[in-house]
């Protein structure tokens, strides 16, 4: 199964959502190096550090601030019409997960085939690989709902 669809039917377990946004706001991850990680198996150190190299620049020039307007643009601002901002704020988080997805795509073509790793291996070296480890129980919370 190609990489954005697994991500696409794993986001809608249940847990999977609320584990990523703490790991992406709490502990500074990018969820979808994360989950590549997971879906690819990987654990290999050279390879998690290059689709981290990649992920890191992408998180930079296009994730991050797509992310910082979208969250900017949430609440009311006087002399904004509420429906045109709310609209905008649609538009810009549509951007912002066709960015994930143009990450998630990019680190797919680095995948031959599956490493092997188990879920929480996966995720527990492609936490360390980012350079800013989370805890291994938030780690285990996402791999647990993964399945």
């Amino acid at each position: 199964m190609a990489l954005w669809d697994w991500t696409l039917r794993a986001y809608g377990q249940a847990g999977v959502p609320q584990a990523c946004l703490a790991l992406q706001d709490d502990y500074g991850q990018n969820t979808s190096f994360l989950l590549w990680a997971v879906w690819a198996e990987a654990a290999d150190p050279s390879l998690l550090t290059r689709a981290a190299d990649i992920a890191r620049r992408w998180e930079a020039l296009a994730l991050t601030p797509l992310r910082d307007m979208r969250r900017a643009l949430k609440p009311p601002l006087e002399g904004i019409e509420d429906a045109e901002r709310c609209a905008l704020r649609e538009d810009v988080k549509a951007v912002e997960l066709r960015a994930e997805r143009v990450l998630m795509e990019s680190l797919e073509t680095l995948t031959d085939e599956p490493g092997g790793a188990p879920a929480l291996t996966a995720l527990e070296a492609a936490s360390a690989a980012w350079g800013r480890p989370a805890p291994p129980d938030t780690l285990a919370a996402l791999a647990a709902a993964l399945g």
